[in-house]
Protein backbone atom coordinates (compact mmCIF):
# COMPACT_ATOMS: atom_id res chain seq x y z
CA UNK A 1 0.00 0.00 0.00
CA UNK A 2 0.88 3.25 -0.34
CA UNK A 3 2.22 5.35 2.88
CA UNK A 4 -0.67 7.27 3.56
CA UNK A 5 -3.07 4.13 3.08
CA UNK A 6 -0.59 3.20 5.61
CA UNK A 7 -1.34 5.95 8.16
CA UNK A 8 -4.44 5.70 7.43
CA UNK A 9 -4.75 2.04 8.62
CA UNK A 10 -2.49 2.52 11.96
CA UNK A 11 -4.61 5.29 12.73
CA UNK A 12 -7.74 3.29 12.81
CA UNK A 13 -6.16 0.27 13.85
CA UNK A 14 -4.85 3.00 16.92
CA UNK A 15 -8.90 3.84 17.56
CA UNK A 16 -10.16 0.37 17.93
CA UNK A 17 -6.97 0.04 20.30
CA UNK A 18 -8.24 2.96 22.20
CA UNK A 19 -12.02 1.93 21.88
CA UNK A 20 -10.76 -1.67 23.19
CA UNK A 21 -9.29 -0.14 26.45
CA UNK A 22 -11.87 2.38 27.27
CA UNK A 23 -14.27 -0.27 27.35
CA UNK A 24 -12.01 -2.43 29.02
CA UNK A 25 -11.50 -0.28 31.79
CA UNK A 26 -15.64 0.33 32.17
CA UNK A 27 -15.63 -3.65 32.73
CA UNK A 28 -12.46 -3.64 34.92
CA UNK A 29 -14.44 -0.39 37.37
CA UNK A 30 -17.67 -3.16 37.95
CA UNK A 31 -15.20 -5.80 38.56
CA UNK A 32 -12.93 -4.07 41.01
CA UNK A 33 -15.89 -2.84 42.37
CA UNK A 34 -18.19 -5.64 42.71
CA UNK A 35 -15.33 -7.99 43.64
CA UNK A 36 -13.14 -7.59 45.86
CA UNK A 37 -10.00 -7.22 43.72
CA UNK A 38 -7.99 -4.99 46.29
CA UNK A 39 -8.18 -7.68 48.93
CA UNK A 40 -6.64 -9.80 46.76
CA UNK A 41 -3.46 -7.44 46.58
CA UNK A 42 -3.78 -7.15 50.22
CA UNK A 43 -3.85 -10.82 50.96
CA UNK A 44 0.12 -11.50 51.27
CA UNK A 45 0.42 -8.56 53.78
CA UNK A 46 -2.03 -9.43 56.12
CA UNK A 47 -0.43 -11.71 57.83
CA UNK A 48 2.49 -9.14 58.77
CA UNK A 49 -0.12 -6.14 59.94
CA UNK A 50 -0.89 -7.54 63.31
CA UNK A 51 -4.65 -7.32 62.87
CA UNK A 52 -4.66 -3.63 61.18
CA UNK A 53 -5.21 -2.20 57.84
CA UNK A 54 -4.14 -0.58 55.25
CA UNK A 55 -3.75 3.12 55.52
CA UNK A 56 -4.58 5.92 53.21
CA UNK A 57 -3.82 9.56 53.34
CA UNK A 58 -6.11 11.40 51.15
CA UNK A 59 -9.70 11.72 50.81
CA UNK A 60 -9.43 10.71 47.33
CA UNK A 61 -6.98 8.20 47.67
CA UNK A 62 -9.20 4.85 47.77
CA UNK A 63 -11.46 6.36 44.70
CA UNK A 64 -8.01 6.61 42.13
CA UNK A 65 -6.84 3.37 43.72
CA UNK A 66 -9.83 1.72 42.29
CA UNK A 67 -9.52 4.02 39.18
CA UNK A 68 -6.19 2.46 38.74
CA UNK A 69 -6.82 -0.87 39.03
CA UNK A 70 -9.88 -0.71 36.98
CA UNK A 71 -7.60 0.34 34.16
CA UNK A 72 -4.99 -2.06 34.73
CA UNK A 73 -7.85 -4.53 34.52
CA UNK A 74 -9.57 -3.04 31.30
CA UNK A 75 -6.20 -3.00 29.87
CA UNK A 76 -5.66 -7.11 30.76
CA UNK A 77 -8.76 -7.45 29.40
CA UNK A 78 -8.47 -5.52 26.09
CA UNK A 79 -4.94 -6.84 25.53
CA UNK A 80 -6.45 -9.63 22.85
CA UNK A 81 -7.95 -6.89 20.87
CA UNK A 82 -5.03 -4.32 21.26
CA UNK A 83 -2.57 -7.61 20.51
CA UNK A 84 -4.91 -8.26 17.25
CA UNK A 85 -4.85 -5.07 16.11
CA UNK A 86 -1.07 -5.32 16.10
CA UNK A 87 -0.60 -8.30 14.50
CA UNK A 88 -2.86 -7.42 11.86
CA UNK A 89 -0.59 -3.89 10.96
CA UNK A 90 2.42 -5.63 11.19
CA UNK A 91 1.43 -9.55 9.44
CA UNK A 92 1.23 -8.87 6.10
CA UNK A 93 5.79 -7.43 6.08
CA UNK A 94 6.47 -10.95 8.10
CA UNK A 95 7.23 -14.38 5.79
CA UNK A 96 5.14 -17.49 6.04
CA UNK A 97 7.99 -19.33 8.59
CA UNK A 98 7.84 -16.05 11.02
CA UNK A 99 4.02 -16.25 11.29
CA UNK A 100 3.91 -19.99 11.73
CA UNK A 101 6.84 -19.10 14.68
CA UNK A 102 4.94 -15.81 16.28
CA UNK A 103 1.22 -16.81 16.36
CA UNK A 104 1.83 -19.88 19.03
CA UNK A 105 4.40 -17.50 20.62
CA UNK A 106 1.29 -15.46 21.35
CA UNK A 107 -0.72 -17.89 23.34
CA UNK A 108 2.36 -19.57 24.71
CA UNK A 109 3.43 -16.04 26.26
CA UNK A 110 0.39 -15.79 28.07
CA UNK A 111 0.66 -18.69 29.64
CA UNK A 112 4.34 -17.62 30.91
CA UNK A 113 2.64 -13.85 32.08
CA UNK A 114 0.53 -15.68 33.82
CA UNK A 115 3.13 -18.61 35.37
CA UNK A 116 5.33 -15.56 36.45
CA UNK A 117 2.83 -13.60 37.59
CA UNK A 118 1.63 -16.75 39.98
CA UNK A 119 4.72 -17.65 41.21
CA UNK A 120 5.35 -14.39 42.25
CA UNK A 121 1.97 -13.66 44.24
CA UNK A 122 2.49 -17.59 45.91
CA UNK A 123 6.27 -17.50 46.73
CA UNK A 124 8.26 -14.12 46.53
CA UNK A 125 6.00 -12.12 47.31
CA UNK A 126 5.17 -13.45 50.74
CA UNK A 127 9.10 -14.29 51.22
CA UNK A 128 9.96 -10.36 50.55
CA UNK A 129 7.66 -9.18 52.80
CA UNK A 130 8.42 -11.66 55.19
CA UNK A 131 12.20 -10.05 54.96
CA UNK A 132 11.78 -6.40 54.92
CA UNK A 133 9.15 -6.03 57.33
CA UNK A 134 11.25 -8.53 59.77
CA UNK A 135 13.74 -5.31 60.61
CA UNK A 136 13.36 -2.85 63.75
CA UNK A 137 10.38 -4.81 64.96
CA UNK A 138 11.38 -3.30 68.49
CA UNK A 139 11.78 0.24 67.41
CA UNK A 140 9.47 1.10 64.65
CA UNK A 141 5.85 0.58 63.92
CA UNK A 142 4.35 -0.22 60.81
CA UNK A 143 2.03 2.39 59.49
CA UNK A 144 2.03 1.14 55.84
CA UNK A 145 0.00 3.02 53.11
CA UNK A 146 -1.92 1.63 50.52
CA UNK A 147 -0.53 3.63 47.71
CA UNK A 148 3.25 2.46 48.45
CA UNK A 149 2.46 -1.27 48.67
CA UNK A 150 0.03 -1.45 45.90
CA UNK A 151 2.82 0.49 43.57
CA UNK A 152 5.32 -2.04 44.88
CA UNK A 153 3.24 -5.30 44.58
CA UNK A 154 1.80 -4.56 41.01
CA UNK A 155 5.50 -3.60 40.07
CA UNK A 156 6.82 -6.86 41.60
CA UNK A 157 4.10 -9.20 39.70
CA UNK A 158 4.75 -7.28 36.51
CA UNK A 159 8.26 -7.61 36.38
CA UNK A 160 8.06 -11.11 36.96
CA UNK A 161 5.31 -11.70 34.68
CA UNK A 162 7.82 -9.82 31.89
CA UNK A 163 10.82 -11.71 32.60
CA UNK A 164 9.01 -15.14 32.21
CA UNK A 165 8.91 -13.94 28.73
CA UNK A 166 12.16 -14.57 27.94
CA UNK A 167 11.65 -17.81 25.74
CA UNK A 168 9.20 -16.59 23.80
CA UNK A 169 11.19 -13.35 22.64
CA UNK A 170 14.68 -15.63 22.15
CA UNK A 171 12.13 -17.91 19.96
CA UNK A 172 11.04 -14.94 17.77
CA UNK A 173 14.68 -13.80 17.51
CA UNK A 174 15.79 -17.24 16.12
CA UNK A 175 12.94 -17.79 13.77
CA UNK A 176 14.19 -14.35 12.36
CA UNK A 177 17.50 -15.28 12.14
CA UNK A 178 18.60 -11.95 14.13
CA UNK A 179 19.98 -14.77 17.14
CA UNK A 180 21.17 -18.62 17.02
CA UNK A 181 21.09 -21.14 19.37
CA UNK A 182 24.93 -21.25 19.02
CA UNK A 183 25.39 -17.70 19.83
CA UNK A 184 22.49 -18.23 23.46
CA UNK A 185 24.79 -21.43 24.33
CA UNK A 186 28.23 -19.43 24.03
CA UNK A 187 26.48 -16.65 25.90
CA UNK A 188 25.39 -19.02 28.90
CA UNK A 189 27.78 -17.50 31.01
CA UNK A 190 27.26 -14.13 30.31
CA UNK A 191 23.34 -14.47 30.50
CA UNK A 192 23.63 -15.90 33.91
CA UNK A 193 25.59 -12.89 35.44
CA UNK A 194 22.80 -10.38 33.80
CA UNK A 195 19.98 -12.55 34.72
CA UNK A 196 22.10 -11.75 38.43
CA UNK A 197 21.84 -8.74 38.60
CA UNK A 198 18.58 -8.14 37.21
CA UNK A 199 17.31 -10.36 39.94
CA UNK A 200 19.17 -8.04 42.65
CA UNK A 201 17.71 -5.55 41.30
CA UNK A 202 13.63 -5.78 40.63
CA UNK A 203 13.52 -8.28 43.99
CA UNK A 204 13.61 -6.22 47.22
CA UNK A 205 14.36 -9.03 49.27
CA UNK A 206 16.59 -10.95 50.94
CA UNK A 207 19.64 -12.02 48.56
CA UNK A 208 20.31 -15.84 49.46
CA UNK A 209 16.43 -16.36 49.56
CA UNK A 210 14.16 -14.23 47.26
CA UNK A 211 16.62 -13.33 44.78
CA UNK A 212 17.89 -16.66 44.04
CA UNK A 213 13.83 -17.81 44.17
CA UNK A 214 14.06 -15.97 40.29
CA UNK A 215 17.26 -16.68 39.15
CA UNK A 216 16.54 -20.61 39.19
CA UNK A 217 13.60 -19.92 37.15
CA UNK A 218 15.04 -17.77 34.73
CA UNK A 219 18.24 -19.63 34.27
CA UNK A 220 16.14 -23.02 33.54
CA UNK A 221 14.15 -20.73 31.34
CA UNK A 222 17.16 -19.57 29.41
CA UNK A 223 17.85 -23.07 28.76
CA UNK A 224 14.59 -23.89 27.08
CA UNK A 225 14.64 -20.81 25.30
CA UNK A 226 18.26 -22.22 23.85
CA UNK A 227 16.21 -25.60 23.03
CA UNK A 228 12.99 -23.34 21.30
CA UNK A 229 15.66 -21.19 19.47
CA UNK A 230 17.20 -24.53 18.00
CA UNK A 231 13.98 -25.68 16.65
CA UNK A 232 12.83 -22.72 15.32
CA UNK A 233 15.88 -21.49 13.61
CA UNK A 234 16.58 -25.08 11.94
CA UNK A 235 13.24 -24.80 10.17
CA UNK A 236 14.24 -20.90 9.10
CA UNK A 237 17.33 -21.81 7.73
CA UNK A 238 16.93 -22.26 3.91
CA UNK A 239 16.90 -25.28 2.61
CA UNK A 240 20.32 -26.53 -0.16
CA UNK A 241 20.07 -26.04 -3.65
CA UNK A 242 20.01 -28.79 -5.48
CA UNK A 243 23.68 -29.78 -7.31
CA UNK A 244 22.42 -29.28 -11.26
CA UNK A 245 23.24 -32.59 -12.77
Amino acid sequence: MPFWDHLEELRWRLIWSLVAVAVGAGAGFWLVTRFDVLGLLVAPIKPFLNGSRLKYLSPTEPFFITLKLALLTGFLMALPVVVYQVWGFLSPALKRQEKKVIVPSLYLGLVLFATGVAFCYRIVLPMTLKFTMGFQTESLEQSIVIGEYLGMVLNLLLAFGAVFEMPIVLMVLGAMGVVSPEFLASKRRHAIVIITVVCAVITPGDVVTVTVMMMVPLILLYEVSIYLCKLVYSRAAPEPAAVEG
